[in-house]
């Protein structure tokens, strides 16, 4: 329990950070999830491009916030670029 005005303050406002990062990182790793469900579908073609631009857009933006580490951000984004431009047979 908080004792002052500005730890009651900081309370809320770690609240909504919390709050906030958890809807971030929600939206990334759906993000991720639909990339690589476009890939693992028979035609991914454009669908999966478009889905993988938005994903890396999340991913780098998570990365910077701090919401993942810099080399998972880097990693995640490099192995779905990777996968999305291997040849399809």
């Amino acid at each position: 329990m908080a004792n002052t005005k500005s730890a009651e303050k900081q309370n809320r406002r770690t609240i909504k950070r919390t709050a906030a990062n958890n809807s971030r990182r929600s939206e990334m790793r759906t993000a991720i999830k639909k990339v690589r469900a476009a890939l693992a579908s028979k035609t991914p073609g454009d669908d999966a491009q478009a889905l993988l631009k938005k994903a890396v857009t999340l991913i780098d933006r998570a990365g910077g916030r701090q919401l993942i580490s810099r080399n998972t951000s880097a990693r995640l984004v490099s192995r779905l670029t990777v996968a999305a431009n291997a040849p399809r047979a």
